[in-house]
């Protein structure tokens, strides 16, 4: 049945609920923002049609607040709910609430948030459906003694993960039967902390292996396509730090071989809506499956500049009811594009949060550069959320001319006020390693370190001084004659032209 969405609320914060806003209002359709105290005069909240507040900064007070986002849906008129990623995004209660609600749950079916969401069940779908797995219990493990006795028939190493999430947490590479007591006890205690859920179970270890995903859309009539692949084996403590599409150790016979598996695992759990299939690929170039997130994922830029698709706007339709625009064989890629994820940390310094106010946010501007971002020159940066401000994407006819884009691109992002990634992000652009596709999910691992990032000139030195100067200057004299004293609230009223209402 068709539904003619025209209000959404967006249960997320920073650059994902702009990406979001910006979709709906080239669509037309309202949307409704949430917000925490930390993000009271933030950029969605302003770009928002409407805002409303619902805690204080701790997530679990705010944006996981699942029964206060549902009322706030209903009080305004929403249609539909926009999960974003993070948060309730994966959370299949939260699904069934919002549909229990009367609302549109723009995501897929809760089951199948419940199936993939749990790594053995999802092993077992696989398994079911032919989608090629990495040799392993289908199972948890219950024992140590069974544990020990599987790891010993696999083979060592092999890896310890959490059976209900990911991200890294529950994960223990144990080389040896020595260390595996251990290696259990530390898992479980993780994955206890991590999902209030201690199973776990154990996969063979692959050896330096890249990381590569499949896009999937679904809709409700039963078509499923795939949009390709995006490399992600640039990772830092297993989160992704710079994707891009399509890899340059996948031809068109594994990618063909590749989609296929995802769509496979899509129809194996009832899928419907975007999410994405993740494989690992050992050095025959043989592909397993990893996991399957059941949402939007923050690498969706580049999948959107190649295959010139708006993923959201897609999202949107689905929920609705529509059809699929297109079929796999309508499918065609355009160009390369390359994805560096921008954070507030301190690359010198062990990569932790840098916290502040952008005294100075001046994004690179060229043809097919794009920046996803939730802050604005001026705005704060603090330690509240992820310190990932922004996501620069570019796109190039091939991957040589992507390269060179996102070189250019970094090189003219002028930002001062924190710390960021973009100097490491320039050291990868630089590597021999990348710039050949010769790397894997040890890259960092293998050749990153602080001695080798690049020190700026005096030249750009004396350039960043001045523009420092400068800009201090600019910035006390806008605070003395708008009597703003530095508050959020007095630079919002001075920008702002969004309507705001408080519980």
């Amino acid at each position: 049945m068709n539904t003619n969405i025209q209000s959404i609320l967006i249960a997320n914060r920073g650059e994902i609920a702009v990406r979001v806003i910006r979709t709906c209002r080239e669509l037309g359709i309202r949307t409704v923002a949430v917000y925490s105290e930390a993000d009271k005069a933030a950029l969605f909240t302003r770009m928002a049609d409407e805002a409303y507040f619902i805690g204080p900064p701790p997530s679990s007070r705010s944006y996981l607040r699942r029964e206060t986002i549902i009322e706030t849906a209903l009080k305004t008129a929403c249609d539909a709910i926009h999960p974003g990623y993070g948060f309730l995004s994966e959370n299949p209660e939260f699904a069934e609430d919002v549909q229990q609600a009367g609302l549109v749950f723009i995501g897929p079916p809760a089951q199948a948030i419940r199936d993939m969401g749990d790594k053995t069940k999802a092993r077992e779908l696989m398994i079911a459906h032919g989608v090629p797995t990495i040799p392993g219990t289908e199972h948890a493990i219950e024992t140590l003694e069974e544990g020990l006795a599987t790891a010993e028939e696999i083979g060592f190493p092999v890896l310890i993960k959490a059976a209900a999430g990911g991200g890294g947490k529950g994960m223990r590479v144990i080389h040896t039967g020595e260390e595996f007591e251990a290696g259990m006890t530390a898992s479980r205690n993780e994955a206890r902390s991590a999902f209030g859920d201690e199973r776990v179970y154990i996969e063979k270890y692959i050896d330096h292996p890249r990381h590569i995903e499949i896009q999937i859309l679904a809709d409700t009539h039963g078509n499923v396509i795939h949009l390709g692949e995006r490399e992600c084996s640039i990772q830092r403590r297993h989160q992704k730090v710079i994707e891009e599409s399509p890899s340059a150790i996948v031809d068109e016979e594994m990618r063909r071989r590749m989609g296929e598996a995802a769509r496979n695992a899509a129809r194996a759990c009832g899928y419907i809506n975007a999410g994405t299939v993740e494989f690992l690929v050992d050095r025959e170039r043989k592909f397993y499956f990893l996991e399957m997130n059941t949402r939007l994922q923050v690498e969706h830029p580049v999948t959107e500049l190649v295959y010139q698709i708006d993923l959201v706007r897609e999202q949107i339709r689905i929920a609705e009811g529509k059809n699929l625009n297109l079929s796999q064989d309508q499918i065609v890629r355009h160009g390369h594009a390359i994805e560096c994820r921008l954070s507030a940390e301190d690359v010198r310094n062990s990569f932790l949060p840098s916290v502040g106010r952008l005294q100075r946010f001046r994004p690179p501007v060229g043809t097919l550069v794009r920046l996803d971002t939730g802050v604005e020159e001026g705005d704060e940066i603090t330690l509240h959320y992820d310190p990932m401000f922004g996501k620069l994407i570019v796109l190039g006819k091939d991957r040589k001319d992507a390269i060179e884009k996102m070189r250019y691109a970094l090189r003219d992002f002028r930002i001062a006020g924190v710390e960021t990634t973009i100097p490491f992000c320039r050291f990868v652009m630089e590597h021999p390693a990348f710039i050949s596709g010769e790397f894997d999910t040890h890259f960092i691992e293998d050749h990153f370190s602080t001695e080798r990032l690049t020190t700026p000139s005096a030249e750009e030195y004396e350039a960043g001084f001045l523009a420092s100067a400068l800009l201090t200057s600019e910035y006390q004299s806008r605070l003395l004659f708008s009597g703003d004293n530095g508050s959020q609230a007095g630079r919002s009223a001075m920008r702002s032209g969004w309507k705001r209402r408080c519980r």
